[in-house]
């Protein structure tokens, strides 16, 4: 999904149609929605435009800040709340979003990481969707849960968000060359997936 075609569609309701989709994907089992991509655009925009947030220009980056951070903490209580109600039934219910494998690879996340998991599976793609509803399903603890989702919420919205206002403030270019801009979010958020992937090998083969 282009970012600028967002923009272009929403104007000045860009970063509202965002945080929808942050809570959504956080929370609602849909992990094909570009989390880190709007992450990064968001950041991107406000580095280079005046129409993201209604409002003087300088409070833009912090209050965008604070309703992304909020709308990824809603979303991972909704999700954990889901997992909590349903239970491990829900691991059950195969569909063409609710994949086994998914669950199956997220709860082996889990299991390895603990409570960090809420925090490092952030930024992993899928493991961000379902992590919070494996918790759920296990009944963490709440008041755990509560601290560690928000602390991975917010270190999500920061790095990825602030990552692109600092490109577009360094390379304003970068604005009208959003293509570009989404393959570098892109490979930045394949990272930690190639690292799980090499992790797990090199312990399959020790």
């Amino acid at each position: 999904m282009d970012p600028n075609w967002l923009l272009d569609q929403f104007g000045p309701w860009f970063l509202w149609v965002c945080l929808l989709m942050v809570f959504v994907e956080c929370g609602l089992f849909f992990p094909f929605l570009p989390g880190d991509t709007l992450l990064f655009a968001v950041g991107l925009f406000i580095a280079s435009r005046d129409d993201i947030v209604p409002g003087p220009h300088a409070l833009d980056l912090p209050l965008a800040l604070l309703l992304l951070s909020a709308a990824a903490f809603a979303g991972n209580v909704v999700g954990y709340e889901i997992g909590r109600a349903l239970g491990p039934p829900l691991y059950e219910r195969e569909g063409r979003v609710l994949k086994q494998k998914y669950f199956d690879q997220t709860r082996d996340f889990f299991e390895r990481h603990g409570s960090k998991a809420l925090v490092i599976g952030r930024f992993v793609p899928f493991v961000r969707t379902y992590v919070t509803v494996v918790a759920g399903v296990t009944r963490m603890k709440r008041q755990r849960f509560f601290l560690w989702s928000a602390v991975g919420a917010v270190l999500w919205v920061l790095v990825v968000t602030l990552l692109g206002y600092f490109l577009g403030s360094a390379f304003p270019s970068l604005g009208d060359n959003i293509d570009k801009a989404v393959l570098v979010i892109l490979a930045f958020s394949l990272v930690p997936v190639v690292y799980e992937v090499w992790k797990k090998r090199r312990h399959q083969t020790a």
